[in-house]
């Protein structure tokens, strides 16, 4: 009886986080298996891949189950679908943590009831991660950054720009977007000293970043560039580019790769660079953290690294092989 109500427990809380958990139905006692909860910070390009890598390296393992949610980039919600799985005493859980302030308490509670956590993209704070958190599986986001600028020093120069006026739409509301920016200007700063930052706006999720990008073109009329900091406000600076009649004079340096940006790409007027770190990677090296973790198994290098890619308009092949390898549209 007491199995019985311990399953029923579990399954009353998979329930309550929008999410069935597998192995509660009838007939199943789901005693031999692990169950993993997986955290996705929202639904666009980069975490769908995860999210695919995730559930694919897990397919292979018959004794795993998956409960998923997508906190879309709410602390509260986060902190809620973590309450869930602490409750309902999930072997694992992995994320990518909204704060590296607010999503503490929740992290901490799930490493104090045993849980071990692994983040994967963004993560707590230094101190507290390190306390808490069994492995951060991450693409160093200064390098990430750096890449790309020193890419877009090398156009500039070729185009015998000195001083191109730059705008960022940013995500600095995550710490590894505050990274990449600075490794960004660092990197640019190297070839082209005299490149000015005229806006630094946030533009993360396209349909808001557009019309933000839109009003910065208005504004600076002789807008050389824009750098998106991520997959949206690299969509957002293209369409900005394309409705302000700028194709030919101004251009985007991105990051992250969706199908969207690979065809921008492909088409090279406009985005000329793309950093990108590989989603389904991420996701199949934070279910493997996961399993060493619920394994009991000690980390000896709390980052588990992932190299970034850079892709270039010059390299049509490259980029026309990336969409034939994501024809399903996730990243």
């Amino acid at each position: 009886m007491a199995s019985v109500r311990s399953k029923v427990a579990r399954c009353v809380a998979a329930l309550a986080a929008g999410a069935l958990l597998a192995g509660c139905g009838p007939g199943d006692s789901g005693a031999s298996n692990l169950r993993f909860g997986a955290i996705y910070l929202d639904s666009q390009g980069f975490y769908a891949g995860v999210k695919k890598g995730i559930e694919t390296a897990a397919a292979k393992d018959s004794h795993l189950k998956l409960l998923g949610n997508n906190a879309q980039g709410d602390a509260a919600k986060e902190s809620s679908f973590m309450s869930t799985m602490v409750a309902s005493k999930v072997d694992a859980i992995i994320t990518s943590a909204v704060s590296a302030t607010a999503s503490v308490p929740s992290v901490a509670a799930a490493s104090k009831a045993g849980i071990p956590v692994i983040c994967y993209n963004t993560c707590i704070n230094d101190a507290d991660a390190k306390k808490y958190v069994w492995g951060y599986v991450l693409s160093d986001p200064y390098v990430f950054g750096k890449r790309l600028g020193e890419q877009a020093g090398k156009y500039f120069t070729g185009q015998k720009i000195t001083n191109p006026k730059i705008a960022v739409l940013n995500c600095d509301f995550v710490e590894v977007c505050k990274e990449r920016k600075r490794g960004f200007k660092d990197g640019l700063k190297e070839t082209v000293p005299g490149a000015q930052y005229v806006a630094d706006q946030e533009g993360a999720v396209v349909d808001k970043a557009t019309p933000v990008a839109e009003n910065i073109i208005t504004a600076n009329p002789n807008l050389d560039a824009f750098y998106a900091v991520a997959g949206g406000g690299t969509l957002a600076g293209v369409k900005a580019v394309t409705t302000r009649n700028r194709v030919g004079k101004t251009v985007v340096f991105g990051s992250d790769m969706t199908v969207d940006i690979a065809k921008a790409l492909v088409d090279g007027r406009i985005l000329k660079a793309e950093i990108d770190v590989p989603a389904q990677t991420v996701g199949k090296l934070s279910y493997e953290a996961a399993r060493k973790a619920a394994n009991g198994e000690k980390n000896t290098s709390f980052v588990i690294p992932v190299q970034p890619i850079l892709y270039t308009a010059d390299d049509k092949a490259t980029n026309e092989k990336w969409l034939t390898e994501h024809a399903d549209g996730i990243p």
